[in-house]
């Protein structure tokens, strides 16, 4: 694991999979949700996010910082709160963003993200939920509209869905 990371990380462990629109998650989902509006900094490995609840107004302004790991399956991130003024200097940056409805489904005592991309993306709809540790990620069940396990494909990074067309996409999941 990546020691760069230093006393201000914690480790994510995370798997995540294509979901289908037809799989019926819709009416398996909490009956709140998140927007976020992501901005990934050009030349670095910051992600600059604005979230906001459905059920109120809550909003919280975040950097986060991904390191680099030797699996897919996790690594480490650092994230602070940011205040509006310093989220209107870090915004100022530039950078490719991804704006993205997060759904949440409890299942099995687990707690499933499902993310429905808005805009260039429109059309990708992805699970996923974190765990402790790799050997609990490992042995997570997943629910039956999660259909392809995508962890391993560097395309469905945060990092490249910002960068990536439509037409891009498209041709991606035409190949499943």
């Amino acid at each position: 694991m990546n020691s760069e990371a230093g006393k201000y990380a914690r480790f994510e462990y995370e798997r995540r999979f294509l979901v289908t629109d037809d799989g019926g998650w819709r009416s398996l989902v909490e009956p709140y949700s998140k927007h976020f509006e992501d901005k990934y900094l050009r030349d670095s490995r910051l992600r600059l996010r604005v979230s906001t609840d459905s059920d109120g107004d809550r909003r919280i302004i975040k950097l986060t910082k991904k390191y680099e790991s030797e699996s897919p399956y996790f690594q480490s991130i650092t994230s602070i709160i940011l205040t509006p003024g310093e989220y209107r200097t870090f915004a100022a940056l530039d950078g490719f963003r991804i704006a993205k409805r997060r759904h949440y489904h409890n299942h099995r005592g687990r707690i499933f993200s499902i993310d429905v991309f808005e805009d260039e993306l429109s059309g990708l709809i992805l699970c996923e939920t974190e765990a402790a540790s790799l050997d609990e990620l490992m042995a997570v069940e997943f629910p039956g509209y999660a259909k392809i396990e995508v962890t391993e494909d560097g395309f469905f990074s945060g990092g490249n869905l910002c960068r990536t067309t439509a037409a891009e996409l498209k041709r991606k999941l035409s190949a499943f």
